[in-house]
């Protein structure tokens, strides 16, 4: 039987001379809100992350090809599976560009992270698609777009790619941002939230997350004010399931309350980081 999913939700703004294309897999039952994006130029498409389930891998490349321009490339922003799973099933035949630790963890890990998904049955691809392109911190021309890119380790994950095109006041933050969805917390909370204000002190207006809507620096401040409390939480020794409902009563406007099955167990192997 097929598994019936909740339709994606499609976003498109204008800034400045590119149109910016954000495509979220579902926000209900066990999703957690994916988001994709799109920066179309005048001539060319450039796509960030995947998706993280087949049907919706599809739906978004089947949107990138309905704008009717060539793909140029896709930037995987890092190793979380929901971010590259897609690649596989939809994207094998498009140049993907990645920091060298996250190939470095596809090739060695990448085989072993689809395999320890088979629950998913259909919903998970078949295929791994290691990235052959190697970004690194600095600048690029693309189709007449600054892009700006840069290396941040140890916040939501140990490396994230950024992008910046400031020309136009986009930050690609991908997982640096959760846009109204409960975060993927990690023993790095203190860093991250350094590394938001400086967001909140840059001339960036847009912020595209790694999970829900395109977001401004109100979001980005809602997210310094949720890894705080959750900072203080921990160190104030709730773990687990008491720390899990303590940030449900304190953010219930919050959605996607299934990732702290992910990451508890993780969060609290070193319980002693806090």
């Amino acid at each position: 039987m097929v598994t019936q999913l909740p339709e994606p939700i499609k976003i498109v703004r204008r800034a400045g001379d590119v149109r910016i294309h954000t495509f979220i897999s579902a926000f209900t039952g066990d999703n957690i809100a994916n988001a994709t994006h799109i920066i179309e130029s005048r001539n060319k498409l450039v796509l960030v992350d995947g998706q993280f389930l087949v049907p919706y891998a599809l739906q978004f490349r089947a949107y990138a090809d309905s704008i009717g321009k060539e793909i140029d490339r896709i930037y995987l922003s890092h190793r979380h599976p929901d971010h590259w799973f897609g690649l596989g099933a939809a994207f094998s035949d498009i140049p993907i560009h990645a920091l060298s630790e996250t190939k470095e963890f596809l090739r060695q890990h990448g085989q072993d992270s689809l395999n320890d998904h088979w629950k998913l049955g259909n919903l998970a691809p078949t295929s791994l698609v290691i990235p052959e392109k190697t970004v690194r911190a600095g600048h690029e021309i693309i189709d007449g777009v600054k892009y700006v890119f840069d290396e941040v380790v140890d916040t939501e994950i140990d490396f994230l790619l950024t992008i910046g095109l400031p020309d136009v006041g986009v930050f690609i933050a991908q997982d640096l941002i959760y846009s109204g969805t409960h975060l993927y917390l990690t023993k790095y909370m203190e860093h991250w939230i350094g590394i938001l204000q400086g967001m909140l002190l840059s001339d960036y207006e847009l912020f595209l997350p790694g999970h829900g809507f395109p977001a401004d620096k109100n979001e980005v401040a809602k997210n310094i004010e949720y890894l705080s409390v959750a900072m203080e939480a921990a160190g104030n020794g709730l773990t687990n399931d008491a720390f899990k409902r303590f940030l449900l009563e304190r953010f219930p406007e919050r959605k996607c309350p299934g990732i702290f099955d992910i990451y508890i167990p993780r969060l609290f192997d070193n319980a002693s980081e806090f």
